[in-house]
């Protein structure tokens, strides 16, 4: 899969390569995102899936709308306590896999929205 930016700045999601992401001149197996950086990520299991496991992506001036989790291969509904912390935080959670959190990412961005990525592997 090829993205070409439109018209958000900050990191794009262009691609998929072995088993991960292709953000601008890296690949990242794991990765954060915001839009303002992308980072790689090495995250627990996604039914010990933690809040304090995606501070990264909270670590905004403004808090994002709602957080796209890639789930990796398939959607795994994420831990009903996370979906709550976050809630509290007034951050919504979008989950699926991994793949459609990419191309969602390149979609909300184009459209401007302020929100924030947790994918896991492809593989």
């Amino acid at each position: 899969m090829k993205i070409e930016r439109r018209s958000a700045e900050g990191p794009l999601i262009s691609g998929f390569s072995g088993g991960g992401f292709r953000v601008d001149e890296n690949v990242y197996h794991g990765l954060i995102i915001t839009p303002q950086r992308a980072d790689g990520w090495a995250p627990p299991p996604v039914a010990e899936l933690s809040e304090a496991d995606l501070a990264p992506a909270f670590a905004l001036d403004l808090q994002p709308e709602f957080l796209l989790l890639g789930t990796g291969a398939t959607l795994v509904r994420p831990p009903l306590a996370l979906v709550k912390a976050l809630e509290k935080r007034g951050i919504g959670i979008e989950a699926m896999d991994s793949r459609a959190a990419a191309r969602a990412w390149g979609v909300l961005r184009a459209e401007l929205r302020w929100v924030a990525g947790a994918l896991y592997p492809l593989a």
